[in-house]
């Protein structure tokens, strides 16, 4: 159940964005998910792809800074307290969340959330024993 997410550092300037961009087009992968956090100096692109690998090979080749952590994910109905109900059951069970961020999904009625914690398999096993359905990384986005 633990996705890999691609962690690239990036200078906060005019061009860099799509630089990386263009890196990921040029070995067609295809991001899932993606969130960017920035700084004065720079930014962190967060991205899950469909072939990790061949995206940090890529991205270290053309000079990128880019490194690889572990990741979960859960969907949730798209309706309001869901969120809420998971965060509960985390907290409850005194699972510390470093980030999260949520996917644009294709299905109505969905939403996909990706977290980054401490202990994932401690944090997988709280959430599946709660009835959180717990996805991969080929289904983030995905029908």
């Amino acid at each position: 159940m633990l996705i890999d997410q691609i962690s690239v550092f990036i200078e906060n300037k005019q061009g860099r964005l799509a630089e990386v961009m263009q890196v990921l087009n040029g070995a067609n992968v295809d991001i899932r998910a993606m969130t960017i956090a920035d700084t004065a100096d720079f930014g962190i692109m967060r991205i899950i792809v469909d072939d990790t690998e061949k995206a940090i090979s890529q991205l270290k080749k053309d000079g990128f800074t880019a490194a690889v952590t572990k990741v979960i994910a859960f969907t949730i109905p798209d309706v309001s307290g869901s969120l809420y109900e998971v965060m509960n059951i985390i907290n409850d069970n005194g699972i510390n969340i470093d980030y999260l961020y949520s996917v644009m999904g294709k299905t109505a009625g969905r939403a996909d959330i990706v977290i980054r914690v401490e202990d994932t398999d401690e944090a997988v096993k709280v959430l599946t024993e709660n009835g959180v359905k717990m996805i991969t990384g080929d289904e983030l986005c995905r029908k």
